[in-house]
């Protein structure tokens, strides 16, 4: 005989199979008109007789607020690096293992399997802006696979007349085109390869990303040095024999599909290589003896055939984004994170485009405030363990961002670690008023360097290169369906607690916010700020009622 248990926790909750999580707090949910808020329930259950009595359930949702509500399965990923060799005592676990993330969509009736003596859980949201302001309710009803009931959750949710602010933040999660056509096996740029794009572009603006990775060309980003990644080249390159012509009907496409999304910002792909800027990504030309790799690491990126190129294109460009959508919403990038090292080769190849991009929005991601100083990244994306040192000088309008290095005190994404250290980024992008975040990897399906294609739902580590869950958010669900994951949904509740935190400000100001927020958390930094995920909860109060 079976028996089940089941339980409401909040979704701050990692629910561990070996751990009873804890019960859910408070009368009801107060949301703010176009809020979403989630909870989960988690089940376990009991079965004496070696399985031969069924462990599956059932769940429906029930009452006046139940068409706001979805449900969605919380499976177990699995972890073989969860951390690197050092870490801190703020991880869930530092043991390879299983792990909960990846949400799957759960369809009307569908039976849902108990593990005997295994905790699991449900991802229950509640989406208030398909609800009217005032009171409601919704139950969630569980019964065994005979009909009978097992369980029931009733769940009040007062929806208030306030709503939040659009957000402000500026977010780019590296979007990785290649990565999709690899995975379904599609040729790159078909009619299938651009469904899947408008699908995975809608996810990534769900998730709050304003600005899309573009790729001109191959991004030559996570690339073994002499090795390529598949090409996507959105502008083709013809070669008369003694010009360059360029045809942006490819890069039109991509903008509208943005645009469809509601994504503003057009991130073009580095106009070289990464760690140094020492050659010129992959480039294929339309010559009249065929197409031809032009470019590439066999083209050093300054002072010949590449920096004549770039004189030609780029102009063409920036005419070409300037009339599809202004360039104030386009980005620049020269080469990703120069080192102490690389800043010569850096600043040279800069060099041969500064003058072009006068005017330009153009950042790269940085850890070195000497370069700073030295002017040759004038704006920087900071990794979040060196941000304040460039805050301590008064470096305005800075951007942040986190990878596999930041895994010592700061915030992060892995799957192993609490989901309140993911989630607190948003409070400290107020803080420091961050203008813009970047992540490298959105949908990144391949090892490190990109050496080989991975299946993300068994390997999530890059091959065994960096800890689990920092190089995606989503998973490739069948179909061309992005999966979302617990670390993308937590990433949505910080951006919401930003755009609370603006709300209070418009109704408070500053100074009262922040005081409101040495109140409930004491001093933070990046590297000091509350642990514990019950002052989420505190901070939506006491927002709220400022707010009313």
């Amino acid at each position: 005989m079976t028996q089940f248990t089941f339980q409401l926790t909040d979704s701050l909750e990692k629910v561990l199979p070996a751990c009873r999580p804890t019960a859910l707090k408070g009368e009801r949910a107060v949301l703010l008109q176009n809020q979403r808020w989630a909870c989960q329930l988690a089940y376990t259950c009991a079965n004496d007789d070696f399985g031969e009595t069924s462990t599956e359930f059932r769940v429906r949702v029930t009452g006046p607020a139940a068409a706001a509500v979805t449900l969605r399965r919380v499976d177990l990923v699995p972890c073989d690096y969860p951390c690197h060799g050092t870490w801190d005592d703020n991880y869930l676990t530092t043991t390879p293992g299983l792990l909960p993330d990846l949400l799957v969509p759960l369809g009307p009736d569908e039976p849902v399997r108990g593990m005997p003596a295994q905790w699991r859980s449900l991802w229950v949201t509640v989406d208030a802006s398909l609800l009217p302001p005032g009171d409601s309710e919704f139950t969630l009803k569980t019964f065994n696979d005979e009909g009978a009931a097992l369980a029931a959750f009733r769940l009040p949710v007062r929806v208030l007349s306030q709503a939040l602010p659009p957000q402000t933040l500026y977010q780019t999660q590296w979007f990785h085109a290649d990565c999709l056509a690899d995975y379904y096996q599609v040729p790159v740029f078909s009619e299938e390869h651009w469904r899947i794009l408008d699908s995975f572009i809608g996810s990534a603006a769900a998730h709050g990303i304003n600005m899309l990775l573009t790729p001109v060309f191959t991004p030559p980003l996570d690339t073994a040095k002499g090795g390529e990644r598949t090409t996507v080249q959105l502008v083709e390159v013809n070669w008369d024999g003694t010009d360059y012509h360029f045809d942006f009907a490819c890069l039109r496409r991509w903008v509208e599909l943005c645009r469809k999304h509601g994504i503003t910002e057009i991130e073009v792909s580095h106009l070289f290589t990464q760690w140094g800027a020492i050659c010129a990504p992959k480039i294929w030309v339309n010559t009249p003896d065929g197409p031809e790799k032009r470019f590439g690491w066999h083209t050093p990126a300054v002072g010949g055939e590449y920096t004549r190129f770039l004189r030609m294109f780029l102009p063409a460009l920036k005419e070409e984004l300037n009339q599809l959508v202004g360039l104030e919403h386009v980005w620049f990038h020269i080469s990703d994170e120069p080192h102490d090292h690389e800043k010569e080769t850096y600043a040279a190849a800069k060099a041969t485009v500064a003058d072009l991009l006068e005017g330009c929005h153009v950042i790269d991601a940085l850890s070195s405030y000497a370069i700073y100083q030295e002017g040759i990244v004038e704006k920087p994306v900071v990794c979040n363990d060196h941000l304040q040192t460039f805050a301590d000088h008064g470096v305005p309008n800075l951007w942040t961002y986190y990878c596999t290095v930041q895994a010592i005190d700061v915030p992060n994404r892995f799957i192993a670690i609490p989901s309140a250290r993911n989630r607190i980024m948003g409070v400290l992008f107020y803080l420091y008023d961050i203008e813009g975040f970047l992540h490298w990897g959105f949908n990144f399906y391949n090892s490190q360097r990109s050496v080989r294609h991975i299946d993300p739902f068994r390997v999530t580590d890059a091959g065994g290169a960096f800890p689990s869950g920092d190089p995606f958010l989503v998973y490739p669900g069948p179909d061309g369906t992005p999966w979302e994951s617990i670390r993308g949904e937590v990433l949505k509740e910080a951006l919401q607690d930003l755009r609370l935190l603006r709300l209070t400000e418009s109704r408070a100001g500053r100074p009262r916010t922040l005081a409101l927020l040495r109140e409930l958390g004491g001093e933070m930094s990046f590297t000091r700020y509350p642990r514990d995920k019950a002052f989420f909860a505190r901070l939506w109060e006491e927002c709220t009622r400022l707010c009313e």
